[in-house]
């Protein structure tokens, strides 16, 4: 799994060209609104983990995701079901929200670095706006009812 230097600084890891990747799926937290926004998110990296997206699924469940970067735009064609979509920046802060983007449809943000595509609902669950701040962390962190985090022992 190729993650960008950004990524990576943010679990205080690094690794040279070649070494795979030690995180495989990632929590998600809304810094700014205290809530979490996927305990279970894939990471799209790839040219062909990007082009397969969410396709073939027949639903993505609550607490799951696709992260895609780098990602300005997405499209559903050929998807079965609507999903919300969060464009970040390089920052992590959210610079736009699309929810219960059906099939067949379009949606881009120029200004992102990223996309996160999670279950429709999940915005309107967890307040997300324009400007909020995202936090990842590993998914060998488990995240309580409250949303603080906490490292598996």
């Amino acid at each position: 799994m190729k993650l960008p230097q950004w990524i990576l600084s943010t679990f205080g890891e690094s690794r040279t060209r070649g070494q795979a990747a030690p995180i495989e799926r990632l929590h998600i937290r809304n810094l700014t609104r205290q809530t979490v926004l996927a305990t279970s998110l894939e990471v799209a990296d790839t040219s062909a983990k990007r082009n397969k997206g969410l396709l073939g699924r027949k639903e993505l469940a609550f607490g799951e995701g696709l992260w895609i970067l780098p990602c300005q735009s997405v499209h559903t064609f050929g998807m079965k079901f609507s999903i919300d979509l969060v464009y970040l920046d390089r920052k992590k802060r959210i610079r736009k929200v699309s929810t219960n983007v059906g099939p067949w449809r379009v949606s881009v943000c120029l200004s992102a670095h990223s996309v996160m595509e999670l279950p429709s609902g999940t915005i309107h669950e967890t307040g997300s706006r324009s400007g909020d701040v995202v936090e990842f962390t590993s998914s060998k962190s488990s995240i309580d009812q409250r949303g603080q985090v906490s490292p598996e022992p």
